[in-house]
């Protein structure tokens, strides 16, 4: 069975920084492409960040700099990195695995506010 479960959302002041982990379990990690999404209220779910089988990155132009994915194979663990947080990042964050199928985690909520 297949399990992606992420972690450490929460609220946090803007300028504050967070970092969310996603444990992947069932699959074989390090043959997949990991994404990191989001969804606000009344918004579609976006890509905000993605690291290939190679580390290879690319992000959303509205998280560049501010984010930072990466991913250890040994810990079959993805992360997202987040510094300078502005309350436009309020959102569901969902972790993607992607290779020849697909799979989503639940998602945790992270609220930037004062």
């Amino acid at each position: 069975q297949v399990q992606l479960v992420e972690s450490g959302g929460g609220l946090v002041q803007p300028g504050g920084s967070l970092r969310l982990p996603c444990a992947a379990s069932g699959i074989i990690f390090r043959l997949y492409a990991m994404g990191w999404y989001r969804q606000a209220p009344g918004k579609q779910r976006e890509l905000v960040a993605h690291i290939t089988s190679a580390s290879s990155t690319n992000y959303a132009d509205s998280v560049k700099g501010r984010f930072t994915i990466s991913r250890d194979n040994a810990k079959n663990t993805v992360y997202l990195q987040m510094n300078s947080l502005k309350p436009e990042d309020t959102a569901v964050y969902y972790c993607n695995a992607h290779s020849f199928d697909d799979y989503w985690g639940q998602g945790t909520q992270v609220t930037v506010s004062s």
